[in-house]
């Protein structure tokens, strides 16, 4: 098991920027792929990006293609997300997920590991 703890979450304007980070701890981070997720209210939880062990295995959804930016850095234990141009539909509860391996992937079946979420909030 993989400990995840998200952080960065906060209150952003439309067009706005934010970097969500997630913390992980308890095994050897570098032996597992990453996914960030995301639930709005009334809506179903979806996959917004995953990374595998090789930063250049990266998955996006189409929806934050060119403004979401998912990295990782093995030395921190760390998994990042960028999100630059927010739009309306973007506010939701952000959740980190973890799944033994290497590849990356958006089946969130497939991550047994998730953190508690950070909350990013729209204002006007």
């Amino acid at each position: 098991q993989v400990q995840l703890v998200e952080s960065g979450g906060g209150l952003v304007p439309a067009g706005g920027s934010l970097r969500l980070s997630c913390a992980a701890s308890g095994r050897t981070f570098a032996n597992y792929a990453m996914g960030w997720f995301r639930q709005a209210p009334g809506k179903e939880r979806e996959s917004v990006a995953a990374i595998g062990w090789s930063s250049s295995d990266t998955y996006y959804t189409d929806s934050v293609k060119g403004r979401f930016t998912i990295s990782r850095d093995n030395a921190k234990n760390t998994v990042y997300l960028q999100m630059n141009m927010l739009k309306p539909e973007d506010p939701a509860v952000y959740y980190c997920a973890a799944r033994l391996g290497l590849i990356s992937t958006s089946d969130s079946s497939r991550y047994d590991n998730w953190g508690q979420g950070t909350q990013v909030t729209g204002s006007s």
